[in-house]
């Protein structure tokens, strides 16, 4: 592998962050093999310790193998369910039971930071590696709190025998997708998912920007505002009616019952031909012999539809013993071309890192997929998002069901995530 300063002028430079991180005997057998483990424990002197999920962990472990090779500090790599690295962290950093290190998602960050919880990485002279979508979804109040590796969001995804061509606009979608039902090559003509009447503010979130309605306004430095709730501006009345007119009680396009298992067994039998989703439904989609192509998903409300952005990244616990140690080995070693091309092989996601997302461009999948979250933006990483989901796909949930006055039902979503925010 090609990694950043290597040779004898890193192995000094890293020999006296380990000094000045544990103090104490630090030596270790430069040959030493980095074993993963499932037992979590803390990390010793002079030593990393890293938490990744079972994906990611034979890949990091040969980093930091390398990493102990060139410098004579061990890395230990532990397994943890992806679902538990959060709340794991959460509990057992501010013991001293926790990791150096540990690989999530960018919108853990606000309530990491508000609970002293991780560090900024230094990313030097190698900021202007990455996309920068990517960089401000690890940003929060002007600083960087992590090393971004991979970045997600959703698209159109578009069988192809079905749909040969992309759609120019919304209603020729729509007007394609109804031919196709009506000639009964298709069952639905088009398909978001929705988590029956609790709506789904992510998947429906680009159709919402299309009409200029966004959830946070942001400062100067790029924080998002929660003081600046934006759902109920106009925009977001006028996308509340296009709900209503295309609900159970409308047009019929959107509707509770379609879930996200309906929606993945209509596409894989080949009888959808339009669905806004993610790349992780690309593989089953593409094992069960449909041809997929990947497009930006058509506006209904004539700007941008823009999606949320997930950055999926690595992060420096404020509790390690070896803050320096950390971030040479987050920004010098986990951030190299080999490794994003490596976790770019295994998980399918476009890398952040812009070398390697041009090396992967030819993928038209991943391509795809790229340049439309290019026009979207981060999902808001502070806490007070976790006071919005749950009225706001409610609002969404009921409007598709004709309860109420769209406008009324949306206002009163807008009030009470206000609220929700302003009580804490």
């Amino acid at each position: 592998m090609h990694f950043r300063a290597r040779g004898l002028a890193l192995v000094a430079t890293v020999g006296l962050l380990a000094a000045a991180c544990g103090g104490g005997d630090t030596d270790t057998d430069a040959g030493a093999t980095t074993e993963p483990t499932s037992d979590g424990g803390a990390a010793a002197e002079g030593e990393l310790l890293v938490w990744a999920d079972e994906t990611r962990i034979d890949a990091l472990t040969d980093i930091g193998d390398q990493f102990t090779a060139d410098t004579g500090v061990t890395v230990r790599v532990v397994e943890k369910a992806g679902d538990s690295i959060r709340a794991d962290f959460e509990t057992q950093a501010p013991s001293g039971q926790g990791p150096d290190v540990i690989v999530g998602a960018h919108d853990w960050i606000g309530n990491f930071i508000a609970n002293g919880l991780i560090v900024p990485v230094e990313l030097g002279d190698t900021l202007g590696n990455y996309e920068q979508v990517a960089i401000d979804g690890f940003s929060y109040e002007g600083q960087i709190y992590g090393l971004p590796y991979a970045i997600e969001n959703i698209a159109l995804l578009r069988n192809t025998d079905l749909a040969p061509d992309a759609p120019a606009s919304w209603d020729e979608m729509i007007e394609a997708g109804q031919a196709l039902v009506d000639s009964g090559d298709a069952k639905l003509p088009f398909a978001v998912q929705m988590n029956g009447e609790n709506g789904d503010p992510y998947h429906f979130y680009p159709l919402q920007t299309s009409f200029g309605s966004f959830v946070f306004g942001q400062t100067d430095d790029g924080t998002w505002n929660p003081d600046d709730v934006q759902l109920d501006n106009e925009g977001g009345l006028e996308f509340a009616q296009f709900l209503a007119d295309n609900g159970e009680d409308g047009t019929g396009i959107f509707s509770t019952s379609i879930s996200g298992d309906i929606a993945i067994t209509e596409f894989n039998e080949g009888r959808l031909p339009y669905w806004i989703t993610g790349p992780w439904n690309v593989a089953g989609a593409q094992d069960a012999g449909i041809n997929v192509a990947v497009d930006a998903i058509p506006s209904p409300g004539g700007e941008t539809a823009a999606p949320f952005v997930g950055v999926q990244g690595f992060m420096i616990s404020n509790f390690s013993e070896n803050k320096l140690l950390a971030n040479e080995f987050v920004v010098n070693y986990l951030g190299t071309e080999d490794l994003a091309r490596e976790l770019y092989e295994i998980g399918g996601r476009a890398p952040a890192l812009t070398s390697v997302l041009e090396e992967v461009s030819d993928d038209p999948i991943i391509a795809g997929f790229a340049a439309v979250g290019q026009e979207g933006s981060p999902l808001p990483n502070i806490p007070e998002m976790a006071a919005v989901w749950t009225e706001w796909g409610n609002a969404e949930g009921a409007i598709v069901l004709g309860r109420g006055d769209p406008e009324n039902l949306w206002t009163t979503m807008a009030d009470k995530v206000r609220d929700n925010i302003a009580s804490g």
